[in-house]
């Protein structure tokens, strides 16, 4: 753990949006707040330290500004301080960036986790200001690194750079380059957050110390089980746990992760994944049957345990 103020490590769940049909809603979806609720407090107690809501998988772009808004108010109340809520609060500029994190503050969360701009490709300084920027709210910031989709890389040299700013505590890494957990501990002392479920393993082995994690919204208590093992040192059994599941997380770094993990959270059964709110639609028919075999193999394999 870095020596800043404040723990976002463990593991926390990017959480899933419930919507339910509403011709009157953005593309006949309207959110569904109540088992949206239902939805964090299972994964709070099943184990999981906190939720993070609007991120990727909670469909963030796809709100209106009520409902984004809405959403953490709602984790905030389901979670009830029983663990952290750390809101998605990404935007195109900082000026959105530091909207968001304010309504977060006000609303209760414990800390914001914040790409860099978003739809434009910034280049360092604009990184360096919007970080700067959101980091004047005062909440604990977690960095999200995702140049597959923001086409702007954190690198190890700019991370240690930003991790100068004093709420900036850790960063959640997803590139899918297992090397930059140790080349950004060796840079700085920020904690590193697994941001790839399909590196997991790898990840907390290398010293990450924490999980901001997807295919939990299906399989909490594994994942959970899985990062007690590692922190006890018990690798050889969350290897084994981890092979066991690992097909089903390859479908977290995959365009339809969101529809993914929807699917196997239906699945499994034991709370709703449901539809996705366009522009994401259903998954093809190769796709839905293959992530039903995935979610089942993976399913078989934790009973059989």
């Amino acid at each position: 753990m870095s020596d800043k103020k404040f723990d976002l490590g463990g593991v926390i769940v990017a959480t899933t949006l419930a919507f339910k049909e509403d011709p009157k809603a953005p593309g006949g979806l309207a959110v569904d707040y109540d088992k949206f609720a239902e939805h964090c407090d299972f994964l709070v107690g099943n184990g999981c330290r906190g939720v993070g809501p609007n991120g990727s998988l909670g469909e963030y772009s796809s709100l209106t500004d009520e409902e984004r808004r809405k959403v953490i108010q709602v984790a905030v109340e389901a979670v009830a301080g029983r663990g952290l809520v750390v809101a998605g609060v990404h935007g195109v500029g900082w000026h959105q960036a530091v909207k968001w994190a304010e309504y977060a503050k006000e609303d209760g969360a414990d800390g914001v986790l914040l790409l860099p701009p978003t739809i434009y490709r910034a280049n360092r300084g604009e990184v360096l200001e919007h970080y700067a920027k959101v980091d004047e709210v005062g909440l604990p910031i977690m960095m999200y690194n995702n140049p597959i989709d923001t086409k702007v890389d954190l690198t190890p040299d700019l991370v240690a750079e930003l991790f100068e700013l004093e709420n900036v505590v850790a960063i959640k890494e997803f590139s899918t380059d297992i090397r930059r957990v140790t080349e950004i501990r060796e840079r700085c002392g920020i904690d590193v957050i697994a941001g790839a479920d399909d590196l997991l393993f790898e990840s907390l082995v290398m010293g990450a110390t924490g999980w901001f994690a997807g295919y939990p919204n299906a399989f909490p208590r594994e994942a959970v089980e899985i990062y007690d093992l590692v922190v006890a040192g018990k690798l050889e059994a969350a290897r084994e746990l981890y092979t066991g599941l690992v097909p089903v997380f390859r479908w977290d770094t995959k365009t339809e992760f969101v529809q993914a993990i929807k699917l196997s959270m239906d699945i499994a059964g034991n709370s709703y994944g449901g539809p996705t709110r366009p522009p994401r639609g259903p998954l093809t028919p190769e796709h839905h049957a293959q992530v039903v075999r995935d979610t089942r193999r993976a399913l078989d394999f934790a009973a059989a345990r």
